[in-house]
């Protein structure tokens, strides 16, 4: 156990695009636990798009992060020292323990894990918040049909991957929109994806390089990204096409709205435009549980981790995250995982 608790701590908020100068690392004694509560040590911290709107002064959906307080961040930790009933020493544990190598902990939503049944980190991918924001944002807002298109932003991403694997499983047409042909390669041949569209190399195409991947038009459009990816979408949506909006990850840094497609294309088509929260519906995943552990063991659904090194690297592999640098779920390995060894 290293001599004291690494933390990455908001310093300031940005404006327009964070960096490194928004964040602070401290050294801090590692705190004991009360009785009732126990010390966890981090093993996975998982970096997410949402966390720049909690660097934000502005009101959000949930509370922000305030200066000098760690930034959050879902975990998984191991115990090492515990005062409470319901866990004991050597425990693995998927919570929100946030930016920082060491937290004390009264047990609330922490989820204890098998680490026979999946890695560790699947908890915070695939089996995690991610798989869960694509299982509900697929099947319950957008409801895809067989024969049917769907089309998912950020395809190589933590959500995208797995929202485009379902839409097959459920025998419809996937079509992607990734950065880079190596992301739009690895979407097609490893994930089994119809079709990609690299936004980068597709310049003022998109529109047709899009049309040309979606002929039939597009009956789900699952939106991570915003901008001039969506702008040349919802031209293309069908009569009666449904919009699960899940993120906007283009406009994140902006400081005021940039100008959008034209929404009255929203009403001529009769779409259903669901912008969704996956923590309100973390009660009713029966389904997910039914439908995705099992397809990931069977290899039917893949995922892929970027994987950073050292909870000091946190704040440039998360700047890098909202530019699209990353490759997969990004995650943060902040101390030695047993159970890969």
């Amino acid at each position: 156990m290293s001599a004291s608790n690494r933390r990455v701590l908001l310093k300031s908020r940005p404006q327009g695009e964070p960096t490194p100068a928004n964040f602070d690392i401290v050294e801090a004694p590692i705190p004991e636990p009360g009785e009732g509560e126990y010390l966890a040590r981090t093993v996975w911290l998982s970096l997410d798009p949402y966390m720049r709107g909690r660097m934000a002064e502005a009101k959000g959906y949930a509370a922000n992060v305030n200066l000098g307080d760690p930034m959050v961040g879902g975990t998984v930790s191991q115990v090492i020292k515990s005062r409470h009933p319901g866990f004991k020493d050597g425990d693995f544990v998927a919570d929100y323990a946030g930016w920082q190598s060491y937290s004390v902990s009264n047990g609330a939503g922490a989820i204890k894990l098998d680490p026979q049944a999946a890695p560790l980190s699947a908890a915070l991918s695939v089996l995690g918040m991610p798989g869960m924001t694509a299982w509900w944002g697929l099947m319950q807002i957008g409801k895809p049909k067989a024969g049917e298109t769907v089309v998912v932003s950020a395809a190589s991403g933590a959500v995208g991957s797995v929202v485009g694997q379902l839409a097959k499983l459920h025998g419809c047409r996937a079509v992607g929109i990734a950065g880079g042909k190596e992301k739009c390669d690895y979407v097609v041949k490893e994930l089994g994806f119809d079709a990609c569209v690299d936004y980068r190399a597709a310049g003022g195409n998109l529109f047709k390089e899009i049309r040309a991947a979606a002929p039939k038009g597009i009956d789900v459009y699952f939106e991570n990204v915003g901008g001039a990816v969506q702008a040349a979408v919802v031209p293309q949506l069908n009569d009666f096409a449904r919009v699960p909006l899940c993120g906007l990850i283009s406009q994140y840094n902006e400081m005021q709205m940039s100008p959008g497609p034209d929404w009255r294309l929203l009403l001529i088509k009769r779409a259903t435009v669901t912008g969704f929260i996956v923590s309100d519906h973390f009660a009713d995943m029966a389904g997910f549980w039914k439908e995705v552990p099992p397809a990931v063991k069977a290899g039917r659904i893949k995922y892929r981790e970027d994987i950073v090194n050292g909870i000091e690297n946190a704040p440039e592999a998360f700047i890098g995250l909202l530019k699209g640098r990353n490759f997969g779920k990004l995650l943060v390995q902040v101390s030695d995982d047993p159970t890969r060894r």
